[in-house]
């Protein structure tokens, strides 16, 4: 079977894949297909690879055959993955839900290529924030493929490095300029047959990979989360719904049955974005109810003729704006105070 190479990358991967794609002659005997975090913005990503290699880059094509000797790049907003029927590998596009909150994402990708290629699928995480691709990169492993891993140290955003390496048995850990010789050399490796890991962990983890495949394609119900998760008392950030811990695993991870997916550092960050948009909210809504409340004392009449010993009822007005006022305050040092402890 011809082997597939599988890149992904999110901030400082670009220069990266300059120079890994600058590596590669026209007669590279494998596909190479990239997912970066581009979102839903318009990409000039091909034009700018392009330049730096021989072999053809642009956006892949649903449905297209997967054939060696080209570079295709998610495009925006969807999410790109592989398929197999036969001898015949081909491209797919979804407009599904997001991974730890992007799309195109990583995951994905390498989940597909591992569940296609097996032990013919070379997988490369380079630089990026949080951890996406560390799941996809153990999906590979668990079908026997190969890992690859950009330096961390030498990474413009060591995280995704750093967390490939923490949570799965990596075989090749390569600054940027000597990753395109070794996706040479493994492209054109051959050997004895490789046999996938045993063990009731091995056998559980290429069942989850299987499972988290099939609910990419068509949706989960409520009795396939609960076979490879506990239901969390939680909801999913990028929908409302039900979520589910997936058990053992590392990093802990959850899904909801929508399709959306996480690490727990992805869900701490989208929780911390939730929480400081509802303090935002409140001190908005503290601002406009002091304004409120000093309208009313300027257009409210004065105390009526002929009562004794009150005060003028509009103080009461003024009152509630100073403890709105009070209050808004309050919640401005609390936000302050959690991004400064954000950034220690």
């Amino acid at each position: 079977m011809q082997k597939i190479v599988v890149i992904g990358g999110s901030a400082g991967s670009i220069e990266a894949l300059k120079v890994i794609l600058g590596g590669l002659q026209p007669d590279f005997a494998a596909a190479v297909l990239v997912v970066t975090h581009i979102g839903a913005r318009d990409s000039i990503l091909p034009s700018l690879l392009e330049r730096c290699t021989p072999l053809p880059v642009r956006h892949a094509i649903h449905g297209e055959p997967i054939l060696a000797g080209r570079v295709l790049l998610a495009p925006a907003d969807l999410h790109l993955t592989v398929a197999r029927d036969g001898e015949r590998a081909y491209v797919r596009l979804h407009h599904g839900p997001k991974e730890n909150h992007s799309r195109p994402a990583i995951d994905p990708l390498f989940r597909s290529a591992a569940a296609a290629y097996r032990a013919d699928a070379i997988a490369v995480v380079l630089s990026g924030y949080l951890d996406d691709g560390t799941v996809g990169l153990q999906a590979i492993k668990a079908c026997n493929g190969i890992a690859v891993v950009q330096d961390p140290a030498e990474a413009a955003a060591p995280d995704m490095p750093a967390s490939a390496l923490q949570y799965t048995a990596v075989d090749f850990v390569r600054p940027a300029s000597d990753i395109a010789s070794t996706l040479v050399e493994l492209v054109h490796r051959t050997g004895a047959v490789a046999v996938p890991p045993a063990g009731p962990a091995a056998k559980e983890l290429q069942e989850r990979v299987a499972i988290e495949n099939r609910m990419f394609d068509e949706g989960a119900d409520m009795s396939e989360m609960d076979r490879i998760g506990t239901r969390a008392s939680m909801t999913c950030p990028e929908c409302g719904g039900a979520i589910w811990q997936v058990r053992q695993a590392s990093p802990v991870r959850y899904r909801c049955h929508t399709g959306h997916a996480f690490t727990a550092r992805v869900l701490e960050s989208l929780q911390d974005g939730e929480t400081e948009e509802a303090l935002w909210a409140a001190v908005r809504a503290l601002h406009e109810q002091e304004q409120l409340y000093r309208q009313l004392y300027q257009t409210s009449g004065g105390q009526r003729k002929g009562a004794q010993g009150a005060g003028d009822p509009r103080d009461e007005y003024l009152t509630k704006a100073e403890r709105a006022r009070q209050q808004a305050q309050v919640l401005r040092e609390l936000i302050t105070e959690r991004m400064r402890i954000g950034m220690v």
